[in-house]
């Protein structure tokens, strides 16, 4: 106890954040963006984006009418005059293409230029002139009620397992969330702020979660060691005492701030909703099942989710558990955070859908809870394979709090906005910047009255970890192999075993490199501006395979995969499909090569040849959720083993299919919830896996038979998967560990 009252006791003063909008007449804001007329620039938050031309003039040209379609005939007129000889119609779609990659656009779901077929383009989103310091509206016509959103950002840890299971590609980073931008960038300078660090955990202890009781005076949280209550303004801390082997994962003041609700978990259970005095006395349960509770202002009801990571619901039940009901979600849904209105007859939440190969399609709704009436605040597409829909929000008197990511370099990093709302749920104004710290925001609570609100923000650290190995059992303790600060991720090994190979994020967008696991450095494989993913030897280890996708703001389907000579030398396109989520080969003297795409409702596995191209469909599978199946093929080429992430307190269970036209076989995981991500050991007579779980989960092997056995239980820390070299004397871990503080934030 004395070593936590002392982490609380020594908390320091921040700072204080500001940010300020400048701008002229010659300059028009949208978004993020900034269109200056007469430096002929485009910036996005600040930074110069590469648009000259053709596209440029585009754009300047469908700012002048935002919400208004200029015709194609008017756009030849104004940018080709009559005595330019230019085929016309191939310029003007490869400029709007070029503008649409520039601004991070999808022709599919546009959310600035929007194609009106047969008759021209139609700019969607608001447009604001700046002059001597004063914004004025050009127009505001836009298929948003109020400032739109604009992508991605990251992910909270425990849909590191969707991911996992949808693709075995890559998964999200620990302790993230959505990044949210509603609308435009300050145009005045925002509140003054305060902000303080309220806790002082090391990396090893995190905070796992945080809530500020409704009169502002107590900070609930919780982390490795226990429950703890503080009074703030006095640094008093106290423990709390819950059930048995159970912790806190998600919590929520009563406005009495004399008790809470709160989400506790234990190994291999779901969570189950609790009801905590601060007075003492046995806390209560309250629902068998629910996470991300959220307390009514006048303490009648409780909204929270219910259900599988990949297919729940928000229900409303009464204060003392009591008439339980669905309130929203359909199947395959899945929800973030709760947040009610002021006045109580509302609630915000984001709604999400698995993207097909990456990413979370998805909304933030309001529902008015007096008929029941669901509106679409904004639209969320094409996220970015690393998001989700578990973006932290609070609703004050003052309006939506809300957290969007900072820009590349500072991706991993996400910070606290707000806006105010109109009293029909739509957002109004400009949205106004609170911090700009780095980390990544988890959680946010506030007081009624709104001016004190506290957030988890932590960094996550996820790397690549080397353990050597012989047969079945992992003989010395994993070692971190990348040092740098990003997201590091490993998907194969050099033949020789020396060296892995891997993807980071380290130049703002994934590209492969390998590294020797006696080096500090590695080497670039794989540059480009686009995210090249699932790096892979071809058969005689002599190829590097890998998958380009789309940016994560192009709502494009198609997905080109690649080859390249190990040794160095120009890529090649093997083979581009819709919907590529995972490719992978046997080890000679096996040639076959599978790579999988999924659909709505369907799961399909082609071989390939690396130099041909395109082969046959070798299996398929229909499911509601393809996008949640794992597989791996056998070193030998005759097995795929397939696994598909169930959510909580599902068997876990391994699909083996015979590629000769055997039976399948069904291994049941006897003592695991779940199997994350699965790769075949190098002689073929194991599975190296890792099982599902928020923290300190475990390295798995497990037999042909369906025998697993923990090899390695990382502390304080998570493995996601483990990719062995092809001698069998080694593993490549992707593992992730993360610090988590708490922070306030006080205004006038």
């Amino acid at each position: 106890m004395g070593n936590r009252t002392s982490q609380v006791l020594n908390s320091r003063v921040v700072g204080s954040t500001n940010a300020t909008g400048n701008g002229n007449s010659h300059t028009r804001r949208f978004g993020v963006f900034e269109l200056d007329l007469q430096a002929a620039e485009l910036r996005r938050s600040g930074m110069k984006v590469k648009l000259q031309g053709q596209p440029f003039q585009v754009l300047s040209l469908l700012l002048e009418k935002p919400g208004e379609v200029v015709g194609r005939e008017e756009m030849r007129k104004r940018l080709w005059p009559a005595d330019t000889f230019v085929d016309f119609d191939h310029s003007l779609n490869a400029a709007i293409r070029r503008l649409r990659d520039a601004l991070g656009d999808s022709a599919e779901n546009p959310t600035f230029v929007e194609t009106v077929a047969r008759r021209g383009y139609r700019f969607l989103a608001p447009v604001t002139a700046k002059a001597n310091g004063t914004s004025d509206t050009i127009a505001t016509e836009t298929n948003l009620a109020g400032p739109e959103l604009v992508a991605p950002a990251a992910a909270r840890f425990h849909l590191w397992w969707i991911i996992a299971g949808a693709a075995a590609v890559v998964l999200v980073l620990f302790g993230l969330k959505i990044g949210l931008s509603l609308g435009q960038r300050p145009t005045a300078a925002p509140l003054q702020v305060r902000i303080s660090r309220l806790t002082a955990n090391p990396v090893d202890d995190r905070v796992r979660a945080a809530a500020l009781s409704r009169d502002g005076k107590y900070l609930a949280f919780s982390d490795a060691t226990g429950f703890y209550l503080r009074q703030i303004d006095t640094g008093e801390t106290h423990s709390i005492p819950l059930p048995a082997g159970s912790a806190a994962e998600s919590l929520s003041w009563f406005p009495d701030s004399a008790h809470m609700i709160a989400a506790l978990t234990a190994p291999d259970r779901a969570p189950s909703l609790w009801e905590i005095s601060v007075l003492g006395g046995s806390a209560r349960k309250l629902s068998d099942e629910g996470r991300s509770p959220a307390v009514s202002p006048d303490g009648r009801e409780i909204a929270f989710v219910s259900g599988k990571k990949v297919s729940n619901q928000i229900w409303l039940m009464a204060a003392d558990g009591e008439q339980p009901r669905k309130e929203v979600g359909d199947p395959g849904d899945f929800f973030g955070t709760v947040a009610w209105s002021p006045d109580g007859t509302r609630i915000a939440y984001i709604r999400g859908t698995l993207g097909r190969t990456y990413g979370v399609n998805g909304a933030v709704e309001v529902e008015d809870l007096r008929n029941q009436h669901v509106k679409s605040l904004v639209q969320l597409n094409s996220m970015g394979w690393f998001s989700s829909i578990d973006g932290p929000l609070a609703w004050t008197r003052d309006g939506l709090i809300y957290t969007q990511a900072e820009p590349s370099p500072r991706q991993l990093d996400s910070n606290l906005w707000t806006v105010g709302m109109e009293p029909g749920g739509n957002p109004t104004g400009t949205p106004i910047r609170l911090t700009s710290d780095p980390g990544a925001v988890s959680s946010i609570t506030a007081s009624a009255d709104g001016k004190r609100m506290v957030y988890v923000k932590g960094v996550p650290q996820p790397d690549v970890y080397v353990a050597r190995t012989e047969g079945q059992r992992v003989i010395s303790e994993p070692v971190r192999l990348t040092l740098d600060d990003r997201q590091d991720l490993p998907f194969d090994w050099t033949s020789d075993g020396k060296a892995v190979i891997f993807i980071s994020d380290r130049t703002g967008v994934f590209n492969v490199y390998r590294q020797a696991i006696d080096q500090a450095v590695p080497e670039l494989l794989i540059g480009g501006t686009r995210p090249a993913l699932t790096p892979r030897l071809n058969p005689d280890g002599t190829q590097l395979l890998y998958l380009v996708y789309p940016n994560w703001s192009d709502n494009a389907s198609s997905i080109s995969l690649m080859r390249t000579p190990l040794a160095g030398g120009a890529p090649q396109r093997v083979l581009a499909a819709d919907w590529i989520n995972n490719q992978q080969c046997a080890r000679a003297p096996a040639t076959l090569c599978l790579y999988s795409v999924v659909t709505k409702d369907t799961f399909t596995m082609f071989s390939f040849d690396p130099l041909k191209g395109n082969g046959a469909q070798v299996y398929q599978r229909k499911d509601e959720l393809p996008q949640l199946y794992n597989w791996s093929l056998s070193p030998d080429g005759r097995t795929v083993a397939m696994a598909k992430w169930q959510g909580d307190g599902a068997e876990a269970g391994i699909r083996l299919v015979s590629l000769s036209g055997a039976a399948e076989k069904w291994l049941t995981i006897h003592g695991w919830t779940g199997v994350a991500a699965m790769d075949w050991a190098a002689d073929g007579k194991s599975l190296w896996a890792t099982s599902t779980g928020e923290d300190e989960n475990a390295l798995l092997n497990i037999d042909l038979q369906g025998h697993a056995r923990a090899v390695w239980r990382p502390k304080k820390r998570s493995v996601f998967w483990a990719v062995p070299s092809r001698d069998g004397r080694y593993l490549a871990l992707h593992v992730s560990s993360s610090s988590a503080n708490v922070w306030m934030l006080e205004r006038p």
